[in-house]
């Protein structure tokens, strides 16, 4: 049976877009976006790095901004690490198979 793991998140794009190259030609574009979420009294946020290649990526770099309320579907990854204070932290991040601009 195989495997398959998908997240979806709907929030607003916390810095521009960055576009970079790979060693091989292959374009990505890298964003976050805060996910905010109201738990008892307080409110939380999540943060997401997000990563979308191809012809995705150009779309992202081209129509996403800072602010902008966007809808991304993709395969998530968790990455553990450690921070320069020394807390031990995660990372949440997605590679955007689908993105919508909403609003």
């Amino acid at each position: 049976m195989p495997n398959y793991s998908s997240i979806t998140i709907l929030g607003h794009v916390g810095r521009e877009p960055e576009t970079k190259h790979t060693p091989q030609g292959q374009q990505v574009t890298e964003f976050s976006v805060a996910v905010s979420d109201k738990r008892k009294q307080e409110q939380v946020t999540t943060w997401y790095k997000v990563s979308a290649w191809g012809k995705l990526g150009e779309i992202c770099a081209q129509y996403l901004t800072k602010g902008s309320a966007v809808f991304i579907s993709g395969r998530p990854s968790v990455r553990a690490y450690v921070a320069k204070d020394g807390e031990a932290r995660a990372e949440v991040s997605i590679t955007a198979d689908a993105m919508q601009l909403l609003g």
